[in-house]
C-alpha cells in the first residue's frame, strides 16, 4: 500500500462517518445541544469541513470548496468567508444551521477535492513544509495527519451527540 493510497482509505473512512451520524436527522436534531455552551452535529460537521478544505485547500494550493463552489453563499451564514469554527463562542456555534442535505453536499465536494490531491501524491511530497507558522514548520504528511484526527474526533463528538438523541 503506498501512502497515497492509505490517506484515500483515511479520508473515506471520515466520510463514511460524516454520512452516517447526520444520515436522516432534521434541523432539530442536527441543532440540539446538550447545554448552552455545547457544539451541535450541524456545527460540528460543517467545522471539520471547513477545516479539511481550508487546509487541503492551502496545502494544494488551490481555492476552497466553501468559496470555489458556492458553498458560503448556500449556507448563508452569518460568519466571515475565511471562518472554519476554531475559537468559536456558543453564540457563533449557533449561528452554523443547515440541513443534511446541505452538510452532506459540502462534505462531499470537499471530499471529491481532497481525494483528487491526496491520490496524486507520492511519498516524497509528504516532507515538503506546508507551515513555517510552527516550531517545528509543519510538513504536508503531519498537516495531512492532522486534519484526519481532526475530522475523526469532530465526527465521534457528533455520534455521541446523535446517541443522545436515540438516533
Amino acid at each position: 500500500m503506498t501512502s497515497a493510497e492509505l490517506l484515500v482509505d483515511a479520508f473515506g473512512r471520515v466520510r463514511e462517518e460524516v454520512h452516517a451520524v447526520v444520515d436522516d436527522l432534521s434541523i432539530d436534531d442536527l441543532t440540539f445541544r446538550v447545554n448552552d455552551s455545547a457544539n451541535t452535529i450541524a456545527w460540528l460537521v460543517w467545522h471539520l469541513t471547513r477545516v479539511q478544505d481550508d487546509h487541503l485547500a492551502g496545502a494544494a494550493d488551490v481555492p476552497q470548496v466553501w468559496t470555489e463552489q458556492g458553498w458560503f453563499d448556500r449556507f448563508g451564514l452569518s460568519l466571515r468567508k475565511a471562518d472554519i469554527g476554531y475559537g468559536h463562542s456558543a453564540a457563533q456555534v449557533a449561528k452554523v444551521k443547515a440541513s443534511t442535505d446541505l452538510l452532506i453536499g459540502y462534505y462531499d465536494a470537499t471530499h471529491e477535492q481532497t481525494i483528487e490531491y491526496v491520490q496524486a501524491l507520492k511519498d516524497k511530497d509528504l516532507g515538503r513544509i506546508v507551515d513555517e507558522g510552527w516550531d517545528p514548520p509543519v510538513t504536508l504528511g503531519v498537516r495531512l495527519v492532522s486534519v484526519i484526527s481532526d475530522d475523526l474526533q469532530h465526527v465521534g463528538q457528533a455520534a455521541f451527540v446523535r446517541g443522545l438523541l436515540g438516533k
